[in-house]
């Protein structure tokens, strides 16, 4: 046999010897260790600072700032991600072993912890020092044995249980590219080749698009933006190398969408450039250039008209109170009184008016005609929880509205004209009760 093979034959029968051990040690032991043994039990607010010294890397240090805030200290000051970093703090703070493998071990290298992969240092606000010693995985069924300071025993943590404590700064700084307070947002600028505006927040807490002109917006659409931006992230493991060719394909690039986000603490830009076949930012709020997937970047780039309201009416799944329809063919005073509609003091048929409902719930913009708007051939007005007017022209065989008190049109489909006409011409008394 080769000495390679050799070589290569003993590892395998050491490693199965190690894992037969292991695997019989476990079957002897299990019945009489069946609770799980709590190592550490810390209160949160009390740790000021975790430090994770490895054998073979990086020491990453976290500490608690005056202001109750958590920051990254080593290998270098980083700005923390708050979700990351608290799952850290919860980890250390109620730490839970599966079960003691040693009560009174001879030989810690047996387990990795003579020389331990990494020594978790707790800090608390006393001064007092807590220190969680992480060593080799187990051979079999996963997890890693550990060891705590003051107790002599070998514990076996799960995989779940080591990984939360077993973090790099990579793993708790944070990656955003954007860092704004998405529940604080006042205001969100979009600058394109074509054209630029902005959107800002009305008395009702709703997203107005505020320039070039006020127009309704498509909440959804704005908040699904302010997301998108808000998902955007870094890539922690640039090389130096990696970074100055990021700034050199970022500054090659044509720009496509600038935007501007205003949030409590101040305003933060993105700027978004293409080069080729690839797309590039840099941010105001994190250093450096960045590459953003296309996927990302198509949904960033976006026009005006994609974020308009198309819908004529805002009622949405709101149950109207009252209905008046004037058209060319049907005149309807409708008002809900209890679980009845009624006109003129007469209960009408709920379906016919539960189909008119539907077809004004329909009716939505094709397109945002800068003119056109004649003589009204309908005229509709819901009340809900507020009041809402819409008027309809026809030009040619194009059907122009508008809302009440607003500049905007909208140019509507003669289909979805007549089927509310239908509807409207459909509805009839509800039939009468048969008496008994």
């Amino acid at each position: 046999m080769r000495p390679r093979g050799l070589l290569i034959a003993t590892a395998v029968l050491a490693a199965l010897a190690a894992a037969v051990w292991w695997s019989n040690r476990q079957k002897k032991e299990e019945p009489e260790n069946a609770s799980s043994p709590k190592l550490l039990s810390l209160k949160q607010d009390e740790i000021t600072k975790i430090e994770i010294q490895r054998r073979d890397g990086e020491t990453t240090r976290i500490e608690k700032s005056g202001d109750g805030g958590w920051r990254i200290t080593a290998p270098e000051p980083l700005p923390g991600d708050k979700s990351a970093i608290e799952s850290l703090v919860s980890s250390a703070a109620s730490l839970n072993a599966d079960k003691v493998v040693e009560e009174k071990p001879e030989d810690l290298a047996a387990f990795g912890l003579k020389e331990p992969h990494a020594r978790i240092v707790i800090t608390l606000k006393d001064g007092k020092t807590r220190t969680v010693l992480l060593g080799d995985d187990a051979p079999v069924g996963g997890g890693g044995f550990a060891q705590v300071d003051g107790d002599p025993k070998v514990y076996l943590l799960t995989s779940w249980v080591k990984g939360g404590l077993d973090k790099l700064a990579v793993d708790l700084r944070d990656k955003r590219i954007l860092t704004f307070d998405r529940d604080r947002i006042v205001r969100l600028e979009i600058a394109r080749k074509q054209e630029t505006f902005e959107f800002s927040k009305n008395a009702q807490g709703s997203w107005v698009i505020s320039r070039p002109q006020t127009y309704r917006a498509d909440s959804w659409s704005v908040d699904d933006y302010i997301r998108r931006l808000q998902d955007l992230k870094l890539d922690p493991l640039l090389t130096s190398d990696q970074k100055t060719d990021l700034e050199k394909q970022f500054k090659a690039g044509e720009p496509v969408t600038t935007v501007a986000v205003t949030d409590a603490a101040g305003t933060q830009k993105l700027e978004l450039r293409k080069n080729k076949d690839k797309y590039y930012a840099r941010s105001s709020a994190v250093e450096g250039f960045h590459l953003v997937q296309e996927f990302d970047a198509k949904a960033l780039d976006k026009g005006l008209e994609d974020f308009r309201n198309k819908k004529l009416f805002d009622f949405g799944f709101d149950d109207p109170s009252k209905i008046d329809y004037r058209g060319a063919r049907r005149q309807l005073s409708l008002s809900k009184q209890g679980d009845r509609w009624m006109e003129s003091g007469k209960p009408m048929d709920s379906v016919g008016v539960q189909t008119l409902i539907d077809r004004l719930r329909d009716l939505q913009a094709v397109s945002f005609p800068a003119s056109g708007f004649t003589q009204p051939v309908i005229e509709v007005a819901v009340t809900s929880k507020s009041a809402e007017k819409v008027q309809i022209s026809k030009s040619g065989d194009r059907y122009i509205a508008r809302r009440e008190g607003e500049p905007a049109l909208y140019e509507i489909s003669a289909s979805s004209v007549e089927d509310l006409e239908k509807a409207a011409g459909d509805i009839k008394e509800a039939p009468q009760e048969k008496k008994k």
